[in-house]
């Protein structure tokens, strides 16, 4: 009995390690964060079913959204460009330039952190005032969620 147990084992560990062994490299510069593979694409729409928003404030909201993520673009380039040098200074350890890219990524996520707010300000204005209350608890819930992953800014 422990023989085929110690077979079967065998068999599985190996198996394991052959499916391991073919899965490819990911690279982890065009990789898709934790935060944007759960909330990008998928909250939005939880947002208009848990909202229950009628077809014209869906239609509102996209163009809301869609206004401010073209809008944006030139931010998030920004942002990526600053991280992609911050990750270059951290090699050469070039210690002033890192704290010059931290301040430049301090400043960019501000200015994003900002837009964002006009954003979601210009969002609540279409809302009715039941749907802004409920809005308002699902903001502070997703708040909490992103506080205890460390992402709370991270939003792109």
């Amino acid at each position: 009995m422990k023989r085929n147990w110690m077979k079967l084992a065998t068999v599985a560990a190996l198996a394991a390690g052959i499916a391991l062994a073919q899965t490819p490299p990911t690279n982890p510069e065009t990789r898709p964060t934790h935060r944007q593979r759960t909330y990008r694409g998928k909250s939005a729409g939880h947002m208009f079913r848990a909202l229950n928003l009628t077809d014209a404030q869906k239609l509102q909201a996209k163009a809301i959204f869609s206004e401010s993520r073209k809008a944006n673009e030139p931010l998030r380039l920004q942002l990526q460009q600053n991280r992609q040098a911050f990750r270059a200074a951290l090699k050469s350890n070039d210690q002033g330039q890192i704290a010059n890219l931290s301040r430049a990524s301090s400043e960019l996520r501000g200015q994003l952190k900002a837009a964002r707010t006009q954003t979601m300000e210009k969002f609540f204005q279409i809302l009715t005032p039941e749907q802004r209350a409920k809005a308002e608890k699902m903001q502070v819930r997703l708040q909490r969620h992103s506080g205890r992953h460390g992402q709370g800014n991270n939003v792109g």
